[in-house]
């Protein structure tokens, strides 16, 4: 029988010992005190240009109490500046270097791999790629001299065809055109790269289509697998792990997506908080098969169980 029936489930109370065991369960170590926060950004702090309420507030305790927190964030419809600008008109004192994105995480696979992008991405999004930089070509005084002219211009085509496509959230680029043209790069033997694969996410009018639906389309036309670089890649999660200078065991990660926040973050060890807030669905814990360690009503709450949770091992100490 099923141990939790409740479509609404809310462990807020939910002791280590009587967690249910679905697929994808919180950490065994989740008892443990919380140093760092791993915290997304859209649906958990703000939906489109309002904040959940009392969020910068909750924020603002967060730190006070030691906890180091980095943002990690699908978002690819916007560039860093502008996603930065948008919190801070939210009152939010939050800061670049406070942000992880999964258009940072593609941007640094392309460099490290001397890639020459088709970029299926926002004109935003876009100028967190303007500093992508490869090889200087050689001038002619520095070809080999046994090269013709015809020879150097093929070359130098060959060098300017993409041979990868990198797939954002950019409406505006899923048409036949635009998809046919990747398409045909990954016949070619182009990589495909997903900045994520979200399904949906949540704006100020309702759920809108994410891109996991069109790079599912590329998969299944061209038989090649993207690899994925956002939430909730393991690598993308190993890196915020990194930059917040902590082990797994010692970070929580607060979000409202079951599946690239919650069960991404438990999949590496990293206790998971799902809050009711953005595109979260009421039954996506049983829906999913994913119990995350803890269900809460929005981030303050989040914040506040942590408080509770890390005062309560202190006081058995």
């Amino acid at each position: 029988p099923n141990p939790n029936p409740n479509p609404n489930p809310n462990p807020i109370g939910m002791r280590c010992s009587d967690t249910p065991e679905p697929e994808t369960a919180a950490p065994e170590d989740a008892c443990g005190a919380v140093k760092a926060l791993l915290v997304d950004l859209s649906g958990t702090l703000h939906v489109g240009d309002e904040a959940i309420e009392g969020a910068q507030q909750a924020l603002k305790r967060a730190r006070a109490s030691g906890l180091a927190v980095l943002f990690v964030t699908n978002t690819t419809k916007e560039n860093l500046d502008t996603l930065q600008n948008r919190l801070q008109n939210l009152q939010f004192d939050i800061q670049k270097a406070d942000i992880l994105s999964s258009l940072r995480a593609a941007l640094i696979l392309i460099e490290e791999n001397n890639l020459n992008p088709m970029l299926m991405l926002t004109d935003s999004a876009l100028k967190d790629f303007r500093h992508i930089t490869r090889p200087a070509e050689p001038s002619r005084s520095d070809a080999p001299p046994q090269e013709s002219e015809q020879e150097m211009k093929q070359q130098q085509q060959l060098k300017q065809q993409p041979n990868c496509v990198v797939v954002g959230l950019a409406p505006d680029k899923f048409n036949y055109e635009h998809m046919n043209a990747a398409f045909r790069v990954i016949l070619d033997g182009g990589k495909l790269i997903a900045i994520h694969k979200a399904r949906y996410y949540k704006t100020s009018s309702g759920l809108s289509l994410g891109p996991g639906g069109f790079v599912a389309a590329l998969e299944y036309a061209t038989g090649v697998k993207a690899m994925v670089v956002g939430k909730p890649e393991s690598r993308f999660f190993s890196q915020a792990l990194q930059m917040l200078d902590c082990k797994a065991s010692e970070a929580v990660m607060i979000g409202d997506d079951i599946l690239g926040d919650v069960k991404g973050a438990q999949d590496c060890g990293i206790r998971g908080i799902l809050v009711q807030t953005g595109k979260y669905r009421d039954g996506d814990v049983l829906r999913h098969k994913v119990q995350p360690w803890k269900v809460v009503k929005d981030f303050p709450e989040a914040v506040d169980v942590l408080a509770e949770h890390n005062a309560r091992l202190k006081n058995v100490k």
